[in-house]
């Protein structure tokens, strides 16, 4: 998918200042109840002792398989174009409409305590374009693509284990492959890395996750994801996820998710994205099982 993003790197000062502030000590008064039901050290009761994956407030544990099927939304009134870059001429910019919808599948494992690999791809896309109105390009009103999406994979390390006054922290490096080098509007063209770091810290208010992370695409590198986190557990049953995210200054936009316990091995998860800035999506619904092995 065409990305089209300015070279600043001011959004990866404020994600620091977030993870430095994960460092601050956690209460001392754990208890087994309904938001604590394994009576783990309250740093832990929110999430467990399993590793952070990328999908929102999910962690495996060592020696677990977790596999996630998810269909996802997205709707960006806000996206950039020029013709030439959809195989038109001409190179003026303008700004369009682009719906996505995905239907995705992401696995996981946990392989130690400190180790765990993942992969998630778009096994069936569909991404169409409506063009600006004050673009008299020979581009299509509407422009559409279908097939395989985005494929990516990643590895995560944890450093440090959480600890009562100290927080988790692990590293990931994230790799996405060029499967759609004849696509213009679906999919990834050329291979794209990522190296993040992020930091997690319980408390008995709910726990707070920082992370950030340099991107390299098309020989040039800049600033990549940030994010900011909140998960609470709310009984045996619920937990809920909020989070800031953000690529560059403008594209932010907050999320919010409720997961549902069905069963001891399933998970529903319901989320959406809602844009806060120009380029980033208007609206990104998603919901999805997750399943435990």
């Amino acid at each position: 998918m065409i990305r089209l993003r300015p070279r600043r790197f001011a959004a990866l000062c404020g994600a620091s200042l977030a993870l430095f502030s994960l460092t601050l000590p956690a209460p001392v008064d754990a208890s087994t109840d309904e938001q604590n039901p394994s009576g783990l050290p309250p740093y832990l009761a929110d999430r467990g002792r399993g590793m952070a994956t990328s999908q929102f407030g999910t962690y495996v544990r060592k020696g677990e398989w977790l596999v996630y099927a998810f269909h996802e939304y997205t709707r960006t009134s806000g996206f950039e174009y020029a013709p030439d870059e959809l195989g038109f001429a001409g190179n003026q910019e303008h700004t369009g409409t682009l719906t996505e919808r995905e239907d995705l599948l992401f696995i996981s494992h946990g392989f130690t305590d400190r180790l765990e690999v993942e992969l998630e791809g778009a096994l069936h896309a569909t991404t169409s374009l409506r063009k600006a109105s004050d673009d008299f390009s020979a581009l299509p009103s509407r422009l559409e693509e279908s097939g395989l999406g985005d494929v990516e994979s990643q590895i995560r390390w944890r450093w440090a284990e959480e600890g009562e006054h100290r927080p988790e922290m692990f590293s990931f490096f994230e790799v996405v492959f060029p499967f759609q080098k004849n696509n213009v509007l679906l999919g990834t063209q050329d291979w794209e890395y990522s190296l993040g770091f992020a930091a997690i810290k319980g408390h008995r208010w709910g726990t707070l996750t920082g992370r950030a992370s340099l991107e390299y695409a098309e020989g040039q590198v800049e600033a990549g994801e940030y994010a900011v986190e909140y998960l609470k557990r709310l009984s045996r049953t619920w937990r809920f996820y909020a989070a800031i995210e953000g690529h560059q200054t403008d594209e932010v936009e907050v999320i919010v998710e409720g997961q549902a316990r069905l069963g001891r091995h399933v998970v529903l998860k319901f989320n959406s994205g809602f844009g806060v800035t120009a380029k980033a999506p208007d609206v990104a619904p998603e919901i999805g099982l997750l399943f435990s092995f």
